[in-house]
């Protein structure tokens, strides 16, 4: 699923490419907004709400300005067109939204998820139950310590993963922050510097969405397959100790407990069992049987 910085830079290339240009047609293709029409608004910009986009829109004669809110989940994605060009025909049942330009451009949505339409002044009932977001000029870390902070029993990836406590925050970011603090993804939330780590989880989302050629790489190195601490390394082994790094399949449905990578030579503390959700039996197994992690040795 694209994370909070994947959805920033999207937004800085959508503002490259559509700031400042008007829509002249525009087509939703899902049933809740099939009758809606923003032709004539000017694309004033793009802002971002962790995972969330938020496409605004001018006002127009006797209409507020309105802002497009959509969500990537794990397939959406935006296409600009050249004028004459085509979307190739496999995407075409997938597409969300067209909206054609004054420049003869078109913007097609593809697969976008979660499809919205409000005055802009309104944003708050679409996003204001997120948490502090880092890439946002209103990040509030102080507040984002107090959210995660707030049950100190939570495992420590599920409190990274909701995006209540501290917006922005993926699956990615979550099993690396858990390295780099140095635990176990299951221990207590109330038992690490939290503070240090909403500072470390800021530092490094701002430098993954903001500096060229660093985008998701945690370790330093953008080589391919030394990018990342242990997210993806369970053939490759830990990066530090050279150690055997465990993976465990995620919960079906449950967005608290995704596939978590570890080492469990440098990352000390509960295993899986410590897992609590809906969708766990009593010792954080699933609740259908299943073979749900394993371990592979690696060189360092």
């Amino acid at each position: 699923m694209p994370e909070g910085d994947s959805v920033w830079k999207l937004a800085r290339r959508l503002d490259r490419q559509l700031r400042g240009h008007t829509v002249v047609r525009s087509d939703f293709r899902t049933p809740r907004l099939a009758t809606r029409d923003v032709a004539g608004r000017e694309v004033l910009g793009h802002d971002t709400h962790g995972k969330h986009l938020l496409t605004r829109l001018s006002a127009t004669a006797g209409s507020p300005a309105a802002t497009l809110h959509s969500h990537l989940k794990m397939d959406g994605s935006w296409s600009t067109l050249a004028p004459g060009k085509r979307l190739p025909a496999k995407l075409q049942p997938h597409v969300r939204l067209v909206l054609g330009l004054d420049d003869d451009r078109t913007v097609h949505g593809i697969r976008l998820h979660d499809l919205d339409l409000v005055p802009t002044d309104r944003e708050h009932d679409l996003v204001g139950h997120l948490g502090p977001d880092p890439l946002r000029e209103d990040w509030d870390p102080a507040e984002a310590v107090r959210r995660l902070a707030a049950d100190p029993q939570r495992p420590l990836v599920s409190a990274l993963l909701d995006q209540r406590a501290m917006a922005g925050l993926g699956n990615l970011w979550a099993n690396e922050l858990a390295f780099l603090t140095g635990v176990s993804p299951w221990t207590p939330v109330g038992d690490v510097d939290v503070e240090r780590l909403v500072e470390r989880s800021a530092t490094m989302l701002r430098h993954s969405a903001t500096v060229e050629g660093a985008y998701q790489v945690t370790t330093g190195s953008s080589a391919r397959g030394d990018d990342h601490w242990v997210t993806g390394r369970q053939r490759r082994g830990c990066r530090r100790c050279g150690g055997p790094i465990s993976v465990t399949a995620e919960v079906p449905g449950d967005a608290a407990n995704r596939r978590t990578w570890w080492c469990p030579a440098c990352q000390p503390g509960p295993g899986p069992e410590a897992r609590t959700g809906p969708g766990l039996r009593p010792g954080g197994a699933v609740g259908r049987p299943r073979r749900s992690s394993r371990s592979s040795r690696g060189r360092r």
